[in-house]
């Protein structure tokens, strides 16, 4: 092995892997991510993109995962400079030929319950699922704790 390629292996080897798009029906679940929590922390979130190329709109109604209790589907606003967090209990809709963000302050999966901490580097299972296309399963890849916005986004891990 030359040393040039020997690199290459320990680089991609030492990076954690970028979420990978998931497919179903007309919609597209795009780059799945988290955030490392404290070893303390019972709640974490997750974070993604939906996109529904199809003519009717979908709408995203629960999720879980083995890494949570429980999991919900959250807002996020501030009012009057105090955060406010509320579990949307209709879900969130997906429109026709359009698009969710899950981000950080605003619309996010809330995992309640954590059985262990999220680490950075690790994937964290969950299932989507939603009133049309029914189940998706996603891995979501857990950056830093101060992450603002997945991997890719940011060029690569921190």
């Amino acid at each position: 092995m030359t040393y040039r390629i020997a690199l290459a292996l320990v680089a991609t080897l030492a990076t954690p892997a970028l979420a990978q798009d998931v497919r179903k029906g007309s919609l597209t679940i795009s780059q799945p991510w988290s955030r490392a929590t404290s070893p303390r922390a019972t709640v974490g979130a997750g974070f993604l993109t939906i996109r529904n190329a199809g003519a009717q709109a979908d709408r995203l109604i629960s999720a879980t995962s083995p890494r949570a209790e429980r999991v919900e589907i959250h807002t996020m606003s501030m009012d009057g400079g105090v955060m406010r967090m509320r579990q949307l209990v209709d879900g969130l809709v997906v429109p026709a030929g359009g698009d969710a963000t899950l981000a950080p302050s605003g619309n996010h999966i809330m995992l309640i319950g954590l059985k262990s901490p999220l680490k950075a580097g690790e994937r964290i299972p969950a299932t989507l699922r939603f009133a049309r296309a029914g189940t998706v399963t996603v891995q979501f890849a857990t950056g830093g704790a101060g992450d603002s916005a997945p991997a890719a986004q940011r060029g690569g891990h921190k």
